[in-house]
């Protein structure tokens, strides 16, 4: 096996779907459709999932895979365009020259996509633009998205969208997680038609559906897992807002794609731009990154040390 090949891995699923296989010299891994540019999967160097997949996740297309990492883009929730955008249900292409990414010059284990206009897009999105993403794995097995965004119109016009990394979360146990890193911060609330509340609770726990917005939102979010005894940390820059979604019982039953106790094992916590949209002129580009990564969870009186977790 060639040094290349070692750290990435061009191949097919059994469904003949073209896919990437990324891994870090300890054993971390993580998987990437080309369909969706979309992580599907992210394994630490013990080979467990960190990841959620529907137990009903579909594929191959039409269907968006429900799990992993989806790229909402270039709108996220409802509006003119399919839910949360074309960019998760579109072929995104192997990137032979992308620009200058500052990055851990050790670091081999990455793969460059990009998305452009199509023809059927125009009745809905008549812009031209280039999508250009790099996902990465650390050495420390760290997961990476870079994301950016051009205006490539030749009619001068701008375009206006919104963005989120929809990261679904594997958990143990939903009724043993916290968030932290978003306590007293204002949210619009997706239940109550996007109304406006301030966080009342000194972290964010769960014990029924949950589908907020955060809005300026720290670049560090914390995600307790108290039974496996670990933390997500996720770090983001230029993306303001943070999505944490859980639909519970009755909605996960609803869904076809989901299965009925996935809800328990899932949770998503997004590294979004949506509450003002981004503009770019022609020429102009959007740069938003997220990084996900794992620390072991110090308790003290049964709780989180927050400190710790976030200063790591």
């Amino acid at each position: 096996m060639s040094d290349d090949k070692k750290y990435v891995e061009h191949c097919k699923d059994k469904n003949g779907m073209d896919k990437v296989i990324l891994r870090e010299a300890r054993g971390c891994s993580a998987e990437v459709y080309l369909y969706g540019g979309q992580v599907t999967s992210w394994k630490n160097e013990h080979g467990e999932e960190l990841l959620f997949a529907s137990s009903k996740a579909r594929l191959p297309p039409p269907n968006p895979f429900r799990g992993g990492i989806p790229i909402c883009f270039p709108q996220f929730g409802s509006g003119n365009l399919e839910r949360h955008g074309f960019a998760r249900n579109r072929h995104w292409t192997i990137d032979k020259d992308p620009p200058p990414f500052p990055t851990n010059t050790s670091n081999k284990a990455f793969i460059d996509l990009i998305l452009q206009h199509a023809k059927e897009e125009v009745k809905s999105w008549p812009h031209r633009y280039e999508f250009r993403l790099r996902i990465s794995l650390g050495p420390g097995g760290d997961l990476m998205l870079t994301s950016r965004i051009r205006n490539t119109n030749t009619d001068g016009k701008s375009f206006t969208f919104t963005f989120a990394y929809h990261t679904h979360l594997y958990v143990t146990d939903i009724s043993e997680v916290r968030v932290e890193g978003l306590e007293t911060l204002d949210y619009l609330d997706n239940l109550k038609d996007r109304e406006r509340f301030t966080e009342q609770g000194d972290a964010i726990t769960f014990e029924s559906e949950v589908d907020k917005i955060y809005l300026s939102t720290p670049t560090k979010i914390a995600i307790v897992d108290h039974e496996r005894k670990r933390t997500f940390v996720l770090r983001k820059d230029g993306l303001p807002d943070a999505v944490v979604w859980n639909p519970w019982d009755k909605k996960a039953k609803a869904m076809p794609d989901f299965g009925d106790d996935d809800y328990k094992h899932m949770l998503c916590v997004e590294a979004a731009c949506i509450e003002n949209p981004i503009t770019l002129k022609p020429g102009e580009e959007w740069k938003g990154r997220q990084e996900l990564s794992i620390v072991h969870s110090s308790y003290c009186s049964g709780q989180l040390d927050p400190q710790r977790a976030l200063s790591v």
